[in-house]
């Protein structure tokens, strides 16, 4: 039976801007041989970000709707050919490929244009933290942290 997510408990011993800050600190922890099981990084202030791509039309639609088609078809005729009693073709695998871009192509159409005016660009999703603390169980704590104030070796 899956457990339910906990927050971490602990100490914070330093706290970053970035990620790759935190997981710096961590790193210097790791190679100072710290228990990491007793590290976390926790992000605090999340934020969601859409990044905006560019302008969504009906070509770009098509391309994206036979690209991914044709990948779902090539998937689908090699693992018939494989899976195939009697002998297959390559041509077989080609067929395959090309009508799985022609579905893909036709139902993005159709998508972006049941959709068209309400959403006419692209994007990227993410969720990003404004801090990351690095958390240390109480009894680790000062040795973290003398372990993150001291020079950091060449």
């Amino acid at each position: 039976m899956p457990r339910e997510p906990v927050l971490p408990r602990g100490e914070v011993v330093a706290t970053f801007d970035s990620y790759q800050e935190a997981q710096a600190a961590v790193d210097r922890l790791a190679h100072a041989e710290f228990p990491l099981r007793e590290v976390s990084i926790v992000g605090s202030d999340l934020k969601s970000v859409e990044r905006v791509t560019g302008k969504l039309s009906y070509g770009r639609s098509a391309l994206a709707g036979a690209l991914s088609g044709l990948w779902v078809g090539l998937f689908f005729g090699l693992l018939l050919v494989l899976l195939s009693p009697t002998g297959t073709t390559p041509l077989f695998i080609g067929a395959a490929a090309l009508i799985g871009a022609g579905f893909g192509l036709f139902f993005n159409i159709a998508v972006y244009s049941i959709g068209r005016r309400r959403r006419d660009f692209t994007s990227v999703m993410q969720v990003i933290a404004t801090s990351y603390s690095v958390l240390v169980g109480a009894e680790f704590a000062n040795r973290a942290r003398n372990l993150l104030d001291a020079p950091a070796a060449p």
